[in-house]
C-alpha cells in the first residue's frame, strides 16, 4: 500500500481526553505564570477542573470538555463565574468549537500545553470573596503537598 494511501486516525477515551486536555490546560496557566490546581471544590458545591492563581492574585477557572455529549449535557458552566476573575473553556484539538458559546474564553489543549484561541472577559471578584478563595486556594495546595 502506497504511503499516501496510509491514513491513521487517534481516537481516545473520554476519560484520556478529559485527562490531556486538563494536562494540557494546566501546563499552559504555568506557562502565562499562574499556579493551578486540578479539581478544586468551589463554595457552591461545584468542583473546578483547573483553578489557578496569578501572579497579581487573579484567579481563572478552566472548564474542560471532553467532547459535545460533555458540553451538550453539563450546563453549570454559569455558576463557576462569580468564583473566578476569568472563565475559559479547555477542550481539545478536534472538538467542534462553533458549539461552544462566545462569552467566555477558550483554549485548545493536548497532553504536552495549549493556546489561548479566545480571552476571556475579566470580571474582577469583590475584595472579600477574593481573599478568601486565595486563602481557601493556598490551604488547599499546602495540603495536598503533604499528602503527596
Amino acid at each position: 500500500m502506497p504511503a499516501a494511501a496510509l491514513h491513521l486516525e487517534l481516537v481516545f477515551s473520554r476519560p484520556e481526553t478529559t485527562l490531556s486536555v486538563t494536562r494540557g490546560a494546566a501546563r499552559l496557566m504555568l506557562d502565562m505564570g499562574y499556579a493551578p490546581l486540578l479539581e478544586v471544590c468551589l463554595p457552591n458545591g461545584r468542583r473546578a477542573d483547573v483553578m489557578a492563581l496569578g501572579p497579581k492574585g487573579d484567579i481563572v477557572i478552566c472548564e474542560v470538555k471532553s467532547g459535545i455529549d460533555d458540553y451538550r449535557v453539563d450546563r453549570k458552566w454559569h455558576e463557576y463565574g462569580p468564583f473566578c476573575d476569568a472563565f475559559y473553556f479547555a477542550v481539545a484539538p478536534e472538538f467542534p468549537q462553533g458549539v461552544l458559546p462566545d462569552e467566555p474564553g477558550l483554549i485548545v489543549a493536548d497532553g504536552f500545553g495549549g493556546a489561548v484561541v479566545r480571552d476571556a472577559p475579566v470580571t474582577p471578584l469583590a475584595p472579600a470573596r477574593r481573599k478568601a478563595l486565595t486563602l481557601a486556594f493556598a490551604r488547599l495546595g499546602a495540603l495536598r503537598t503533604m499528602r503527596d
